[in-house]
């Protein structure tokens, strides 16, 4: 239910309080029964809370919300909206749990909402974020994101870099590998005509080096190695008109090479049900694409839109996810 001072228990009661849900998969609540309760009074959700402390004693039953709740948190003395140490300190316990459970196999995937990096350094949480955590608790190394919103999927040669320093990360390798690692995640979740476009980094892709040598020095080198190797991979195609394919059918992802030009094309699609989904890991893991929002939590305003989106997407990908990872 990520960190309890923020949205992530109010969009976990109110996306559960639907019947699609339960329609779609058995949904299980890792965190606070009490918060949870307390959730659902101030966002006038009309569900029960079944605490318990295993997978074998859930209802999964429509009306009921099955939460596994940790006695990590007093309610009655949490100030939601603030940073706090001890709730940056029950979210990791949270997601620690979850990776157990989903390690020995008797959950099929997980759907996490926000935490916050400040609470997480407050309660010495040695991890920045739900990306190095699971990277740490799983023992996987450098797991990729991808983003899916409607009908598009945009992967990420690099993220939290300043664009100066990801274009020096823009290597013939670099990007070869990349699309051998997105093929392999597309795969996983079960796509079968996997063609991958990359995104150009200049306009109209650097045309034959009058914009840019980067296309011509790293970036197409690193496209035909790939082609050569077996992956469907084209480009790159100039960056204002491959996202918009890429929605309408022509890719089945995009290879975006900076945080912002992914960002950006996904979220303007729509911003609530763009959903991240983290792969490279041994089991499933979708998340919402926000934060914790502290200046509207406890309110009861925030929009489940984006957690009801990320649990149908775990929902949808599991069973492949898992065939694909058993073969």
């Amino acid at each position: 239910m990520g960190d309890p001072a923020g949205i992530g228990p109010e969009i976990t009661v109110k996306a559960l309080e639907k019947k699609d849900i339960y329609d779609a998969c058995n949904p299980l609540v890792i965190g606070n029964a009490a918060v949870l309760s307390n959730a659902k009074a101030f966002s006038d959700v009309q569900v029960d809370i079944n605490a318990i402390t295993s997978v074998s004693e859930a209802k999964f039953e429509h009306g009921t919300i099955d939460v596994i709740s940790l006695d990590n948190i007093d309610a009655s003395t949490l100030t939601i909206g603030e940073v706090s140490a001890t709730c940056g300190k029950a979210a990791y316990d949270y997601i620690k749990l979850a990776v157990e459970l989903a390690l020995d196999g008797k959950v099929s995937a997980l759907a996490t909402t926000p935490i916050n990096k400040e609470s997480l350094k407050a309660g010495e949480v040695p991890f920045i974020g739900h990306t190095e955590m699971l990277e740490a608790l799983a023992d996987s190394k450098d797991p990729l994101t991808m983003f899916e919103v409607r009908d598009m999927r945009i992967f990420f040669l690099t993220r939290h870099l300043s664009l100066k320093d990801a274009i020096n990360q823009m290597t013939k390798e670099r990007v070869r590998n990349y699309l051998h690692r997105c093929d392999e995640a597309l795969q996983r979740l079960g796509v079968e005509d996997r063609t991958i476009a990359v995104a150009a980094l200049n306009p109209h892709a650097g045309e034959s080096g009058l914009f840019g040598h980067e296309e011509i020095e790293e970036i197409n080198p690193g496209i035909e190695a790939a082609v050569q190797e077996g992956i469907k991979a084209v480009g790159p195609v100039p960056a204002d008109s491959v996202f918009h394919h890429a929605l309408n059918g022509r890719y089945a992802a995009v290879l975006s090479l900076y945080h912002d030009q992914g960002h950006i094309a996904s979220k303007m699609t729509d911003f609530e049900r763009t959903i991240s989904i983290t792969n490279g890991l041994p089991f499933l893991r979708t998340s919402v694409d926000h934060g914790t929002a502290f200046d509207i939590a406890g309110q009861g305003i925030a929009s489940s839109v984006s957690m009801e989106e990320c649990i149908k997407l775990a929902a949808k990908y599991s069973q492949s996810f898992f065939q694909v990872s058993q073969s």
